[in-house]
């Protein structure tokens, strides 16, 4: 069986060809990019016009028409100043992406940044980027199709929450009781969430591209300003505050160690604040979409963690188990401090 921990490279006849389809000038130096998905090689490209990250999309993220619908979002980002690597077109036809052999290639500007510090700014900055994303996508339209689903109210969570009850390792399984217990729980703390959420008319409110995938390593800080968004395939149409309040969770969820049973209950308040202020600052938030936050983190959150779970029995290098009661605490803690979380912006 063939180790797919084992990251994939490019070859140098391939290299040789694709690099020849854009017109960098002379290259001082190539490296490799040893980060994200190993089914993704990437090189840091260092020439005469600058420096760039080229990628080869992975198989399975190579759907030719989504991927010239992300570039459509993000040429249309660029077009409008928002932070993100520019792509860079290829010699002949510029166009933003070179097919060759089956596979994809893309040239992206480099930029150079770090990770996220924690920092109450970097906090209002992430959420002031994601206000802004959503204000200026507000009209976008394609003719692609782009999906719809997302962690709210969806089946496939529900039956995931389901299946974590057979998909613990035998060996790390707690009592039938405890586990239905717990299990039972979440399933019912989804549901209400999801039905709260509707209830406040989430269902009816506008649709619009959003992110998907918000969280703090798809941006790269400078001096506590995102200086780049990355990772846009999971963009898609649903409402806006379905992706804020991921966000919300995102910069707020606190960890620590390997033992997710220890892990504090409650949420870093003033980063969650902070973010909130952040999108609210670039493209106000309703009364009523704040409102839904608290039950859409929970679902998110339930979500998260239950998808992996259920098909492996572990989240990453976390017992299974012990992650889902985090979880549930979590969500416990959310809900019981729902109404201090929806005054965030009156304060």
């Amino acid at each position: 069986m063939a180790d797919n921990k084992i990251r994939e490279t490019f070859s140098a006849r391939e290299l040789a060809i694709v690099l020849s389809h854009f017109d960098l000038g002379i290259t001082s130096s190539i490296e490799e990019f040893a980060r994200g998905s190993r089914r993704a090689p990437k090189l840091v490209v260092q020439a005469q016009r600058g420096k760039f990250l080229f990628k080869r999309r992975a198989k399975g993220k190579d759907d030719l028409a989504k991927v010239a619908f992300t570039h459509q979002i993000q040429l249309t980002l660029a077009g409008q100043n928002f932070p993100l690597p520019h792509l860079f077109g290829t010699r002949d036809d510029n166009n933003s992406m070179l097919v060759w052999e089956s596979n994809i290639y893309e040239m992206f500007e480099y930029i150079e940044g770090t990770g996220y510090d924690a920092s109450l700014d970097a906090t209002f900055h992430a959420g002031k980027i994601l206000g802004l994303y959503h204000k200026l996508l507000q009209d976008f339209r394609s003719d692609y199709k782009p999906p719809q689903g997302s962690y709210h109210g969806a089946k496939a969570i529900q039956q995931a929450i389901r299946n974590t009850i057979s998909s613990l390792p035998m060996e790390k399984r707690p009592s039938a009781e405890e586990l239905t217990e717990t299990v039972r729980a979440l399933d019912s703390a989804y549901r209400t969430c999801a039905k709260e959420a509707d209830k406040l008319g989430l269902r009816q409110w506008q649709e619009q591209i959003v992110h998907g995938d918000w969280h703090p390593g798809n941006m790269l800080f400078r001096k506590g300003h995102v200086v780049g968004v990355i990772d846009y395939d999971a963009a898609r149409l649903q409402q806006r505050v379905i992706d804020f309040a991921n966000g919300a969770l995102q910069f707020s969820i606190l960890g620590g160690g390997e033992d997710p049973t220890a892990w504090p209950d409650y949420l870093d308040r003033t980063r969650f604040k902070r973010f909130l202020r952040g999108y609210d600052a670039a493209n106000v938030i309703s009364t009523a979409e704040l409102q839904a936050v608290p039950f859409l983190m929970c679902e998110a959150m339930i979500a998260e963690a239950v998808l992996p779970i259920a098909a492996t029995g572990s989240f990453g290098r976390l017992d299974g188990f012990g992650f889902l009661k985090m979880v549930r605490r979590k969500t416990d803690w959310i809900l019981a401090h729902a109404g201090e979380l929806v005054n965030v912006l009156a304060d």
